[in-house]
């Protein structure tokens, strides 16, 4: 049963919609500015603190929950249709992520698009993940994770890692994922009437803007096209009512036919990353926790 937080803030984002209906020409700074304003309404769980740090080249954030000792470490790379999000936008996720897997999170600013099409944030991923290995993290104790696009960079980096011959994390976990940038799932039409948060209009203008001429069905920038074979495991979560739901089955189902470890979870009734949310809904909670878990036992 969904919780009344749940549900109040549905009916927050069904007012939004109401009076934002979706259509029309984007506008990046607007775009890019509203992700900083509603991320301001979600806080961390618990105390944090935060070192600014350029990892490889990129600029970056260490983020220690308190008390936490362990070596682990969550790389994080934000969501924002690959034209939008920031370390700010993502700090409080992250951290949280952090905080139930008793680990460090790095999360990254990477290069975004108009200004920096593909390959530029997949190229900071790597020079990122490359520097936490130069800095002494064991690759085995490395956890790569992402939301909508951050959720199709983080299986970006894995199989890009992979062909370089590069040591691969010990796991990766998919949020929300963005993961077929032709945009053929099938809850792309299904879902568009319950989705309230991801606008398949502005998505599909802003896909152009990240791809250039690359084809949208390249495995760098869609890897549901991608050879997945010897990736390592994957969790990957998505709510029932989002247009993106497709894009989170197809890849797990094609994962675990090439023998991939995968968790699939879809939580029922979510909307869009409401793990966004976890210091207001208690089901933004429940699926940081079931992370933590999935960190641990990886």
């Amino acid at each position: 049963m969904l919780s009344w937080q749940f549900r109040l803030l549905r009916l927050y984002f069904r007012a939004q919609r109401f009076f934002s209906p979706s259509g029309g020409a984007i506008d990046i700074r607007k775009e890019r500015g509203e992700l900083e304003e509603l991320a301001k309404s979600f806080k961390s769980l618990g105390k944090i603190a935060c070192t600014p740090v350029s990892a490889g080249g990129v600029p970056a954030e260490w983020i220690l929950p308190a008390g936490i000792t362990a070596g682990r470490v969550v790389l994080y790379l934000h969501g924002g249709s690959y034209i939008a999000g920031s370390i700010n936008s993502h700090r409080a996720l992250a951290a949280n992520i952090a905080a139930a897997a008793g680990a460090r999170a790095l999360v990254l600013d990477y290069r975004l698009a108009p200004e920096h099409p593909f390959p530029a944030a997949l190229e900071d991923a790597l020079a990122a993940y490359r520097w936490l290995l130069a800095v002494g993290a064991p690759a085995d104790k490395i956890y790569v994770a992402g939301d909508l696009a951050g959720g199709g960079l983080a299986a970006a980096l894995l199989l890009a890692l992979r062909e370089a011959g590069d040591p691969l994390p010990s796991a990766a976990i998919l949020l929300s994922a963005l993961t077929d940038m032709a945009f053929t799932g099938e809850s792309l039409k299904t879902k568009a009437k319950v989705d309230l948060i991801v606008d398949f209009g502005k998505e599909s203008q802003f896909a152009p803007l990240y791809l250039g001429d690359t084809d949208p069905r390249a495995p760098l920038v869609s890897p549901l096209y991608a050879d997945l074979r010897g990736l390592p495991p994957l969790l990957l979560q998505v709510g029932s009512d989002e247009i993106l739901l497709s894009d989170s089955t197809r890849l797990a189902e094609k994962a675990k036919a090439t023998g991939v470890d995968v968790t699939l979870e879809v939580w029922e009734g979510m909307q869009h990353v409401w793990h966004f949310a976890a210091s207001l809904i208690p089901e933004g909670r429940d699926a940081i926790r079931r992370i933590g878990e999935f960190i641990l036992a990886n």
